[in-house]
């Protein structure tokens, strides 16, 4: 199991690299743009992806696309609290710095070894939160006061409603990042649909010389988006947990074979997951995964708005989210980790336009 920490650990004295590499870790803004304003004389890209750490092959394949592009990478690693609720997992999110740190030595030299390579991983910034939040962190609460950057209405919509200061969370720290970092390009994954669209309009509309590259969702074998929260779903929520995306599937086959209005398109998804649950319904509480549909949604790529007919010429976003609740009659079975909360999944399937 990865370790856990609530800090990634610091040297007192002299520059800090990962073990056997030359990845150096920055921990403050000053470190930072110190390094990043040589690369700027030396007119050498620079490429950003940022995370929030328990790092998995959705990340590494963003960082492969990264450093095939750019002369270095930088990956931040920070557990943004404005992203959380006041009731959301803050606490309990997973920190796998060790874990981390290892799979990004490992990757650079996989890196150093393949010739197609423009880059590699230069370097970590590893913040504190005093450090993102000079003035002190202002809080959770959607009233709260403070230095926020809102990207509406989009960020309103979908995840947005059901958490309401989570793109504003979202939003604030990547114009902080983007600042700080100065990155010609930024690496985002797919998974995360309506977060691009969210940074596209942060760039776009703030006119940051930034370059959004939005990399495919990363998938396991049976289809279930892979996601730092996979971890607490355990061995038998995770046999179901694809649910969500085989339902999203079903509304593009019927996509695929015509449709174009909201009814029927959504429709298919409607019945999966109602046939799904159904099944899970007929067995034994010991047996069973019960879980409960927060949206299905399909929306305009661009604004994320409700499309009552997907323009053909254009395509649309069909997007979904489910909480898979905790699990009933526990045995001596794995219920995930930190016992297995509640999980909120989402997922997505980009409608491309007809041909």
């Amino acid at each position: 199991m990865a370790t856990r920490c609530s800090t990634s650990p610091s040297r007192a004295n002299g520059p800090e690299k990962l073990p056997s590499s030359s990845i150096r870790v920055l921990r403050t803004v000053s470190n930072l743009r110190r390094w990043r304003r040589q690369h700027l004389l030396d007119q050498r890209s620079v490429a950003l992806v940022p995370t929030m750490g328990a790092l998995h092959e959705g990340h590494l394949s963003l960082i492969r696309a990264a450093a095939r592009e750019n002369h270095h990478v930088v990956v931040s690693i920070y557990v943004n609290p404005a992203q959380f609720g006041v009731n959301e997992d803050l606490s309990s999110y997973p920190r796998t710095w060790d874990t981390d740190t290892a799979a990004l030595v490992k990757l650079d030299r996989e890196l150093a070894d393949d010739g197609h390579n423009l880059g590699r991983i230069s370097a970590v910034f590893a913040p504190s939160t005093d450090e993102m939040y000079p003035a002190g962190f202002p809080g959770q609460e959607p009233a709260s006061k403070g230095s926020f950057v809102t990207i509406t209405p989009v960020g309103e919509l979908l995840e947005g409603k059901s958490r309401p200061t989570f793109f504003r969370g979202v939003a604030t720290v990547c114009m902080k990042l983007f600042n700080i970092v100065q990155p010609e390009r930024v690496y985002f994954g797919q998974k995360d649909v309506q977060q691009t669209v969210v940074i596209r309009r942060l760039v776009r509309d703030f006119m940051l010389p930034i370059e959004v590259v939005v990399g495919p969702t990363t998938r396991a074998a049976d289809g279930l988006a892979l996601s730092s929260r996979n971890v607490y779903l355990g061995d038998r929520r995770r046999a179901v947990a694809p649910v969500l995306y085989n339902a999203l599937r079903a509304a593009e086959e019927v996509y695929k074979g015509g449709a174009r209005d909201r009814e029927t398109v959504l429709g298919a998804a409607q019945r999966f997951v109602k046939d799904a649950l159904a099944e899970q319904m007929l067995l034994v509480p010991g047996k069973r995964v019960l879980f409960e549909i927060d949206y299905i949604s399909l929306a305009d790529p661009e604004t994320m708005e409700e499309l009552e007919v997907v323009d053909p010429a254009k395509g649309g976003i069909l997007s979904g989210a489910l909480k898979m609740l905790v699990l009933e009659a526990l045995d001596a079975e794995d219920r995930g980790d930190n016992g297995g909360p509640g999980v909120r999944l989402i997922d997505n399937i980009i409608l491309q336009p007809a041909e």
